[in-house]
């Protein structure tokens, strides 16, 4: 028998509303607690910029349990995605159990022994300390703006420059007739910069350490590119983790094959892209990077770049002169508006040090099982650190599988040696046989989704988890079939 948990879903974005419904689902008592004012989390229209949208189809960026209006276009907008969020909310009673303007300050184990934890709570009311049973950390990997400060910053604002994190460009306004600087290399600075051309831009110039490869919505000017990069034919070209001597004699066999599949991708992205008239090649191997910083292209960047209208600049930031920046490489460039597009900070500030050390080793790696849980941090969990392109799917599966787990109710519940044995076997995979799992604190998923997905589903307790013939091989992952996955694992509720 389960009993009733009050349960604290720190976050309202993707990752907390699919932890929300995943506890209340069971008969738990749910609080979320949201420290801006609305739910949506990098949708939030306070913290979207211009044009942004999807890098994901829609049929990959949805819930189990609710697909996006037929009318959204493929690549839903931002405004679009945070109207899903809301009436996700609003339909499953999720913002009922919303407290918005609510800050996580601290937490502490509970204080007279009892399981669970006692949390700081800061709010415009002041601050309380509330007890709970099970908090589901769902503040994600975008919560926090990286910051970067360079000598002279202080002087290019005194004579008028302006300084801005990519979240906070919110007003195409902001460039028109302006000399914008955009620093980065993700999709959200290929956005930016092609919308302050749009925008009316006196100039433009996307700073950037180099050449990286990038996707575009369709490959060939055809092929979806989720019917090339999320299948598990194209998967299975990746060795995995803990794989056997067969299956590593089997992937050197492949070797020619999947090298020259990769080569031949490249050459498709090289022409279709225009590369070289660019100076845009990349210098590493497409599949050497794959993972979840591989941008999509922005329509309109490459052209833009090969005619001019977007300067492209391989370095970083040095120092402001006045009223120009000077590179890395010693290149001065004139500038009005800053935008730094890079990223945001990893980390749970809110947890104690003692615990955040048990969390996180010293290079950053995640210790976390599954990619959710870790034995030495009791009732405590983590949804949406997972990451990948199909962010929702992967938030709303983690979540199913964080309440079997704080239920002590998954078919394979693992025990605390089963759980260490693999975060070692894990942090070895990413560190030694693929680095470049290691990125994001080795919380991303690509290229490894069904693998990732097969092994929740395992431990859920699903009778089913995998297509079979045709589809089950070329086919992108399907939150409708999920759900019906779901649904073949044995069901309970606390009481």
């Amino acid at each position: 028998m389960v009993s009733p948990k009050h349960v604290c879903v720190i976050g309202a974005g993707v990752s907390g509303l699919a932890a929300a419904k995943a506890f209340s689902g069971r008969g738990h008592r749910v609080t979320i607690v949201e420290r801006s004012s609305d739910l949506g989390g990098v949708w939030e229209p306070a913290r979207s910029y211009p044009e942004v949208q999807t890098q994901s189809p829609k049929e990959l960026y949805r819930y189990t349990d609710r697909a996006m209006p037929d009318a959204y276009p493929e690549w839903p907008t931002g405004p679009q995605v945070h109207a899903y969020l809301a009436d996700y909310a609003r339909s499953f009673g999720l913002d009922r159990m919303l407290r918005l303007d609510t800050e996580v300050a601290g937490m502490t184990r509970r204080a007279d022994g009892t399981p669970g934890w006692t949390l700081t709570l800061t709010s415009k009311d002041g601050t309380t300390n509330e007890d709970f049973d099970f908090v589901a950390v769902c503040t994600g990997q975008f919560n926090e703006p990286r910051e970067l400060h360079c000598p002279g910053e202080d002087g290019f604002l005194a004579q008028g420059g302006q300084i801005l994190h990519s979240s906070k460009y919110g007003d195409p306004v902001l460039a028109k007739g302006r000399r914008v600087v955009v620093l980065g290399g993700s999709k959200s600075a290929t956005d930016i910069a092609v919308n302050a051309v749009k925008s009316g831009a006196r100039e433009v110039t996307i700073v950037m350490r180099e050449p990286v490869w990038r996707i575009p919505y369709f490959i060939g000017g055809l092929v979806n590119f989720k019917r090339i990069l999320y299948i598990r034919a194209q998967e299975e070209m990746f060795l995995g983790w803990g794989a056997s001597a067969m299956a590593r004699f089997a992937h050197r066999i492949a070797a020619p094959l999947v090298w020259a599949n990769w080569r031949g991708l490249e050459s498709l992205l090289k022409a279709q892209l225009k590369l070289g008239r660019c100076k845009m090649v990349p210098k590493e191997r497409i599949e050497d990077g794959v993972n979840c910083s591989v941008p999509i292209a922005t329509p309109g960047f490459y052209p833009m770049v090969a005619d001019g209208r977007i300067k492209a600049v391989f370095g970083t930031f040095d120092r402001y002169e006045g009223d120009s920046i000077v590179m890395s490489g010693g290149e001065r460039i004139k500038a009005d508006l800053a935008v730094l597009a890079i990223g945001y900070k990893l980390g749970v500030p809110f947890l104690p040090e003692a615990y955040r050390q048990k969390l996180v080793d010293a290079d950053g790696q995640y210790r976390l099982y599954r990619l959710i849980a870790n034995p030495d941090l009791p009732e405590l969990g983590f949804v949406g650190f997972n990451s990948s392109f199909c962010t929702v799917l992967c938030a709303d599966l983690a979540a199913n599988w964080l309440v079997r787990y704080a239920d002590g109710q998954l078919a394979n519940q693992p025990s605390t040696k089963q759980m260490r044995d693999n975060i070692e076997m894990m942090l070895h995979f990413k560190r030694v046989e693929r680095p470049a799992a290691g990125v994001y604190g080795g919380l991303c998923v690509a290229p490894y989704h069904y693998r990732h997905f097969d092994e929740l589903m395992a431990d859920i307790g699903a009778k089913n988890w995998k297509r079979g013939g045709f589809a089950g091989r070329f086919s992108p992952p399907d939150a409708d079939i999920y759900a019906k996955f779901l649904a073949t694992a044995p069901d309970y509720r606390a009481a």
